[in-house]
């Protein structure tokens, strides 16, 4: 079942005031969801010699804390996606990886960390289709309804979110805040100017 953020969220870290609106998802919400998504995804691949295919960068950390609670055999392999390019917004898609495994005949789940507009998904899924795979499921962290601009959905989804531009837990803004260890909403005053670097390590929530 599909998480909905509701709350406004724990305080910002003192340091991150000056770039983080609010913290949207906290580090203990992503770790209990983590946790149900993989026991989803066990249930329906339970008898399957599971592929799991994920999106660069995004999905760095969630995928390594997912691959960790899944209790069945894989593979895993990667797509190298372009489309943000230091904007807030996804511009042309760019291909910078395409996936090496043989997946003909065979379960993929297709892992992403935010689906917004769709079209990320919809061409990986289409590339994918081409190469035979016996089935293909996606699960993406966050998803944005609002912004869907092509008729896509995920299987397994962590939460639904607003139309906000978020950060953290492998999401960046010009390849910056991927380690933060929540998702948070970045302050529009940081798209137009250069905020401090982070360098300091931020607290558990």
């Amino acid at each position: 079942m599909t998480k909905t953020h509701r709350s406004a969220g724990p305080p910002v870290p003192s340091r991150l005031r000056s770039e983080i609106a609010r913290i949207l998802v906290t580090e203990s919400q992503l770790r209990q969801r983590v946790k149900e998504l993989a026991k989803e995804i066990e249930r329906d691949f339970s008898r399957s010699d599971l592929v799991i295919v994920a999106l660069l960068n995004g999905t760095v950390l969630f995928l390594a804390d997912l691959i960790r609670a899944i209790n069945l055999p894989m593979h895993i392999d990667f797509f190298g996606v372009s489309s943000y390019r230091g904007r807030t917004t996804s511009e042309k898609l760019i291909i910078t990886k395409e996936i090496r495994l043989d997946v003909k005949g065979r379960d993929v789940l297709l892992v992403d960390d935010i689906l917004d507009s769709g079209r990320t998904l919809k061409r990986v899924g289409a590339m994918l289709r081409k190469l035979k795979p016996a089935t293909i499921k996606s699960c993406v962290l966050l998803n944005k309804p609002r912004c869907r601009q092509v008729p896509v959905r995920a299987d397994y989804v962590g939460f639904d979110i607003p139309d906000l531009f978020v950060v953290g837990y492998g999401l960046d803004y010009a390849e910056r805040y991927r380690n933060l260890p929540f998702v948070a909403v970045l302050l529009p005053e940081c798209y137009s100017r250069k905020c401090q670097k982070i360098t300091q390590p931020v607290p558990k929530q």
